[in-house]
């Protein structure tokens, strides 16, 4: 069975979209979680991709580090206006259709 993408969240995601992806069994990890409240941007990016994760962001400094060759595990970026159910819809679709490996050093604009 192929590895699954597992997700990495910033502390500007809502709590529904990892409650929402919880739900569905896949592995969330939010800044809260690992003590990284505030931290800079590019140790979110250093954890996630110590772990293997793909971040999930709203925050468009995280596009700027990616352009720099700071997103090793790959970055969603998730537009702010966006409903959590789209989010949650979306990441889904990365879930099932991608593996880790499609995602390293990759962006996908949700």
């Amino acid at each position: 069975m192929a590895e699954k993408i597992r997700f990495y969240m910033d502390e500007h995601v809502p709590s529904a979209v990892t409650a929402g992806l919880r739900l569905r069994g896949v592995d969330v990890l939010t800044a809260q979680e690992a003590g990284m409240l505030e931290a800079p941007d590019k140790d979110h990016l250093a954890l996630a991709a110590s772990q293997s994760r793909v971040v999930s962001t709203q925050d468009a400094d995280f596009l700027r580090l990616h352009a720099e060759g700071s997103s090793r595990a790959g970055i969603a970026y998730v537009h702010q206006q966006s409903a959590v159910g789209r989010v949650v819809r979306v990441l889904m679709l990365i879930y099932q259709v991608l593996e880790p490996e499609d995602m390293q050093n990759h962006v996908e604009f949700l």
